[in-house]
């Protein structure tokens, strides 16, 4: 029974909207908070009510304690769910929640506070007789201290945020050389997170899976796990595919694991939704890493398994209701696979994209194929993604009776897929679950970083070329437009310039003509015949040296999209007859809104091909750029702390004359 009338969820997006979606089912109210940026987010227009909330910032909007405490109490709520992330594991907003008489859907305030900090959480784990990472998780924090404890763990080893999450504030360290650098590093990044620098040091595995295990208690001393899950793929130190129950562990291992996930969140006394994360070595030995207090973003592929809704339970047992079942009664059936979809550039080192998305369109869902998103989906769209918040665009959930038949669904589901106006990944998720080593799962942590050249590969550069100008001829509305030329005497003939949208556009010519056989393609003094229709508006049907595929395409202006198996590519298209000039080879770009955290080298010092030049900060993550030959920073444009939009100017570099350049660099 849930004794929740009106509940509060102090959150924003895809976890909002998820939550309402339970809420509904079970008759309860819904009491949405958004930041002004947000006032027309999908949540908000879900929900019930909707209440502004303020802040300096809109991430400081959603955690302002005072502000929603105060709004949970004008709209009369009985209880607050904070979701994931933002206030979900602050021991501060538990505490006001009692304070203030309305109940937090989630862990009591001691168990978040025992948790809190790894470091905190690896003693009491040890107590418990929970098996550890070998590390350091001591309170002496000075660089003398922690560079003696790396010695005595011995390199490579972790270097990772007490209170972190989500990849960042961490750092591997391969050689002794390099800690103190990466330190630092490492505490920045926490601090800008978390607001606080406190490390802790593990010992890093070569070749380790990431299996978590669901558990579940309620205020009756019931305690249960609900399988497992493999969280292994990860770009960033953050998961992009995770699958339930984790494939090739023993029965033996599996229910070892989850009778350690339970005595961790006894050892607690916990209370609600809780996830154990292990690391597992080849002989399939287990450590525990931290415990999640709160809900996990990939919850879902336990539900597909359990056929549990974990809100629902949630809201039981925040209304002081017993579990629903005993372990013994717990089933399993089926595989579940999730894939999260970024609004970011698998190419560039998944750089994080914000922007407007013109479309997002997804197979129709079913029981099979679920796809969770705080976005609107749709052929016609102006959601904004924000550079202030994380980049997922939506979570795509698959159920099948084998592993199998989930990772096929996955795959087409993810190609028949298809988003336009932000850089995305559908194309390399896909990739992913199509992986001949995935799929036999023969895979680690690191195999995305051992397999990405593979995972990358773009399709045939010449289909590319054909797809493009037939987009372009074919959504022509008359044969007058400046970017046809059509010869009255004779078969037509089309001459057109694309530019791709990339950081270092190189446009090229393209001329097209008309045969009786199709279509005759001219580039770089080679010529190609190729056939192509309209089956539909914006559907193209494309043969090229005997293989016939559909795509799809989109017109915006004079931008044009393709959208094929999961890739999207841009391209402008210019209305000349002379290729414009790109911008300076000798500027560094921002890839995206951010603040400048350090420059690295002084003006005018000669720098090594690939030495860091200046690191920025987006997102909450560091991305350094590095020099593309030897050369020189003649200006830097930007000092520390400064703000800088996209695509603005960094610094000036010349490169010295033996050294080829290049007009944008990376890390």
């Amino acid at each position: 029974m849930v004794n929740i009338g009106t509940l509060l969820i102090a959150n924003r997006g895809e976890i909002a909207c998820r939550i309402i979606a339970t809420c509904r089912c079970l008759g309860i109210n819904t009491v949405a908070i958004y930041a002004e940026i947000d006032r027309h987010a999908k949540h908000v227009e879900l929900a019930d009510v909707a209440y502004q909330v303020s802040g300096d910032t809109p991430v400081s909007a959603y955690l302002n304690i005072a502000a929603i405490i105060a709004i949970a109490k004008q709209s009369g709520a009985d209880a607050i769910h904070p979701g994931y992330g933002f206030l979900s594991e602050n021991t501060d907003f538990s505490a006001a929640c009692d304070a203030a008489g309305i109940i937090f859907v989630g862990p009591p305030a001691s168990a978040i506070a025992a948790m809190g900090s790894k470091s905190a959480a690896k003693n009491i784990m040890q107590k418990a007789g929970v098996p550890l990472i070998p590390g350091y998780h001591g309170s002496e924090q000075t660089l003398t201290a922690l560079s003696k404890a790396a010695a005595n763990i011995g390199y490579p080893l972790l270097i990772k945020a007490a209170l972190g999450g989500g990849g960042k504030g961490m750092r591997v360290v391969n050689h002794a050389e390099e800690f103190a650098a990466q330190l630092n590093a490492a505490k920045r990044e926490a601090k800008a997170s978390f607001a606080d620098e406190q490390m802790l040091l593990e010992k890093y595995f070569t070749g380790p899976r990431h299996i978590e295990v669901q558990i579940f208690a309620d205020q009756h001393g019931n305690c249960i796990y609900l399988g497992d899950r493999d969280c292994s793929l990860q770009r960033r130190h953050q998961k992009v595919i995770e699958e339930a129950p984790a494939p090739g562990l023993s029965d033996a291992t599996r229910r070892a694991m989850g009778q350690a996930a339970v005595a961790a969140a006894r050892a607690i006394n916990y209370v609600g939704a809780g996830t154990i994360e292990f690391l597992m070595d080849a002989a399939q030995q287990f450590y525990f890493m931290e415990m999640n207090t709160r809900l996990q973003v990939e919850h879902p592929i336990t539900e597909m398994i359990t056929g549990v809704d974990l809100v629902e339970w949630q809201l039981r047992v925040a209304s002081g209701a017993s579990l629903p079942l005993s372990q013994a009664e717990v089933q399993l059936t089926g595989h579940a696979i999730e894939a999260r979809i970024y609004a970011e550039d698998p190419q560039q080192q998944f750089l994080p994209a914000s922007g407007v998305l013109q479309r997002l369109t997804f197979p129709a869902t079913s029981a099979q194929l679920r796809i969770d998103s705080g976005v609107r989906t749709g052929a016609q769209l102006e959601e904004q993604i924000s550079a202030y918040y994380d980049p997922m665009i939506a979570k795509m959930i698959v159920h099948q009776p084998s592993r199998k038949l989930a990772l096929a669904q996955l795959k087409r589901a993810l190609e028949h897929s298809a988003i336009v106006g932000v850089k995305h990944n559908l194309a390399f998720l896909a990739a992913l679950a199509s992986h001949s080593e995935f799929v036999a799962t023969h895979f680690t942590t690191h195999f995305i970083g051992e397999h990405l050249e593979a995972l990358l590969q773009q399709p045939n550069e010449l289909w590319r070329h054909c797809a493009a100008a037939m987009a372009v001829i074919l959504s022509q509305p008359n044969a007058n437009s400046p970017l046809t030329a059509f010869r009255l005497n004779g078969a037509a003939s089309w001459h057109i310039y694309l530019e791709p949208v990339t950081a270092q556009p190189q446009g090229f010519w393209l001329q097209v003509q008309r045969t009786e056989a199709g279509y005759l393609l001219s580039i770089d003094r080679q010529q190609h015949q190729f056939n192509a229709h309209l089956f539909a508006p914006e559907q193209l049907q494309l043969s090229v040296n005997g293989r016939s595929e559909q795509l799809q395409f989109m017109r915006h202006g004079e931008r044009l999209t393709l959208l094929y198996q999961g890739h999207s590519f841009d391209y402008q298209l210019v209305p000349t007859h002379q290729p414009q000039q790109s911008a300076s080879t000798h500027s560094f770009c921002a890839p995206m809104n951010g603040t400048i955290v350090t420059q690295l080298v002084p003006p005018n010092q000669p720098v090594k091909q690939g030495q860091g030049l200046i690191v920025m900060e987006a997102m909450k993550m560091e991305y350094q750029i590095n020099a593309p030959s030897a050369g020189v920073v003649s200006e830097f444009c930007f000092a520390a702390g400064d703000l800088v939009q996209e695509g603005a100017q960094l610094l000036h570099f010349v490169a010295d004359d033996t050294a080829d350049t290049a007009n944008t660099g990376g890390g």
